[in-house]
């Protein structure tokens, strides 16, 4: 396992469990910018606990599990975090809503892709 590896999973997983948990908790701070965004691209706010912010969460401990020892976990929460914010930004694309969430989530889908793209897991070995 190599180390860019593990220190793109670890990040990618505190991101995701911080804003999985600021949105299953509805953080004030966090609130006063995302409850707008929420709006605008027509996602009721009683989706912050299932399926954003639970999904955020179990990602992150997905990658957390693939770390321990269950590369197949990682692998498939590194996946799953690709397509999740793949679908959060086509959703702020639909309305064309360009607000700070809808750039923080590119940030995000780069982690979860660079997470993905070094895992373990997915490297062919080839025998010289």
């Amino acid at each position: 396992m190599s180390t860019a590896y593990i220190v793109t999973a670890l990040v990618t997983a505190a991101c995701n469990t911080f804003s999985g948990f600021a949105a299953m908790t509805r953080l004030a701070p966090i609130m006063r910018t995302l409850g707008p965004a929420l709006a605008r691209a027509g996602v009721p706010e009683s989706w912050l606990f299932w399926p954003i912010g639970a999904l955020k969460a179990l990602g992150a401990l997905g990658l957390v599990l693939g770390l321990l020892g269950v590369p197949i976990i990682g692998t498939a929460a590194a996946a799953g975090l690709v397509l999740y914010f793949v679908c959060a930004l086509y959703t702020h694309l639909l309305v064309s809503d360009f607000c700070p969430q809808f750039y923080l989530a590119i940030v995000f889908l780069s982690l979860a892709v660079a997470t993905l793209a070094l895992d373990p897991a997915l490297v062919l070995v080839t025998s010289p």
